[in-house]
């Protein structure tokens, strides 16, 4: 091959490859990536992105909270270069956070702090149909509203959801029946004339003070969720609510095994929590990181003892107000991402990143324990700076589509997607921001230098 030859089959590589991305947007908040990963802000100018689920057609459904629900028509040139073109499919201010698809994609559901609702949907069309059925109702606690929804893909028609509590003290969180605290799941092929009422649905798991991430294992069928604990914890008079309680990865056993001896059970809220920082604890003994204690504010019969014996521990303790919003697997389950909100009531700021856990046989590789399972993936480029919170990327919603890729919304009104490079090393990470097409002319410069000199 000639030397011209060479360097016209390289300018043509460099133009194919080097073309810049259609999609010019840029992240409103600078963010730290781990090793491999890169990202980019695909749609802009939500009002609170929360829920998002991808339809069949590919389609990204976004829940706006109190706004509505949007569709987003991706157009794909490949890693993260993708634009977007937003539809309105629904105005509703009622609606908070949850979002979920029938198996078929042919049945949206979307939640309001009272009820659960379903639509036809046309993932082609790009429409709703006219009106909407409510199939779950009767959730009527304040505070915790998200009411996050799971659709299971083991047993096709059976959703879950999530009721939170209505305070930090919440007396009816102690009983079964009041639906505060619990998360339950619903066959919906057996009841399509009248709606549920919340306590009508299986017992997932209760004792749950706001478990707004809920997800189900893809190889095992086990459900799992994130649990935000209280802000402020008193121990015998004593303030540990800057390293306690953690937040808790939960493990809920499997919806279509009555008989599972993880289904079903009451994990401690309101008297019970989860201890993380154990140097202000004098009072400890032999408990750990990951164990239970009870807060000042419970019947004096709530021992240490109690709580460790006759509640649930979590599988994972997660660092203290970092708000774990979201828990999606990966295909075949090996790691699981979570969406860490972010802080607003503690010291320093924590949270504002998301983060990945890795797993084996359905379960966490980490010790019980441990308090670094959770691996940063992308968090605020400086946490000082997330005092005020708009300073800095919150995310909230995840969802991966076909490709693998992460997807994710913030409070910041952003939709953003993430690539991971399956050849890069696992490691702590880098400080660029975005991949951009264009970089690739400077490595083909070389490439073409190299062949100029040969």
């Amino acid at each position: 091959m000639t030397v011209a030859s060479k360097i016209t089959s390289v300018l043509l590589l460099t133009t194919a490859v080097a073309a810049d991305c259609a999609n010019t947007l840029k992240p409103i908040n600078d963010a730290k990536l781990a090793n491999g990963w890169s990202y980019r802000p695909v749609a802009t100018g939500f009002t609170k992105p929360r829920g998002i689920q991808f339809d069949k057609d590919g389609g990204l459904l976004v829940v706006d909270a109190k706004v509505g629900i949007f569709h987003l028509a991706l157009k794909d040139d490949g890693d993260t270069c993708v634009t977007a073109n937003k539809t309105t499919l629904l105005q509703n201010k009622g609606l908070t956070h949850g979002i979920a698809l029938s198996e078929d994609g042919k049945t949206l559901y979307a939640s309001t702090p009272t009820n659960v609702y379903a639509w036809s949907y046309d993932s082609k069309a790009i429409k709703l149909g006219g009106s909407n059925r409510t199939v779950i109702s009767n959730m009527t606690n304040i505070d915790q509203v998200t009411r996050t929804l799971t659709m299971s893909s083991k047993i096709p028609g059976t959703l879950l959801v999530s009721q939170g509590s209505a305070s930090d003290e919440d007396q009816n969180s102690l009983d079964k029946q009041s639906g505060h605290s619990q998360i339950r799941s619903f066959d919906l092929t057996k009841h399509t004339d009248s709606a549920y009422s919340f306590t009508d649905g299986d017992l997932i798991g209760w004792g749950l003070r706001n478990s707004v991430g809920v997800a189900e294992h893809p190889t095992t069928g086990g459900i799992w969720s994130v649990e935000n604990s209280v802000d402020n914890l008193i121990r015998n008079n004593v303030d540990l609510h800057a390293d306690n309680p953690g937040e808790e990865l939960n493990y809920h056993g499997l919806v279509d095994k009555a008989d599972d001896k993880d289904r079903g059970r009451n994990f401690g809220f309101p008297y019970c929590f989860t201890v993380w920082g154990t140097k202000n604890i004098t009072d400890l003994g032999n408990l750990n990181v990951g164990d239970q204690v009870p807060d000042g504010l419970g019947p004096k019969d709530i021992t240490d003892g109690v709580c460790n014996s006759q509640y649930a521990a979590p599988v994972l303790a997660l660092q203290p107000h970092s708000a774990p919003l979201d828990i999606k697997f990966n295909k075949d389950g090996s790691t699981a991402y979570i969406s860490f909100h972010g802080s607003f009531n503690s010291p320093n700021p924590v949270g504002y990143r998301i983060a990945s856990i890795s797993f084996k046989d359905g379960k966490p590789i980490a010790a019980h324990s441990s308090t670094d399972a959770a691996k940063d993936v992308i968090t605020a480029a400086d946490l000082s700076k997330c005092t005020k919170p708009a300073n800095c990327l919150r995310p909230v919603g995840l969802a991966l589509d076909a490709k693998g890729r992460l997807w994710f919304s913030s409070d910041s009104g952003e939709i953003f997607v993430m690539q991971k490079d399956p050849n890069a090393s696992d490691g702590k990470g880098s400080t660029g921001t975005m991949l951009h097409p264009g970089w690739v002319t400077v490595s083909l410069a070389v490439i073409l230098a190299s062949f100029i000199l040969v």
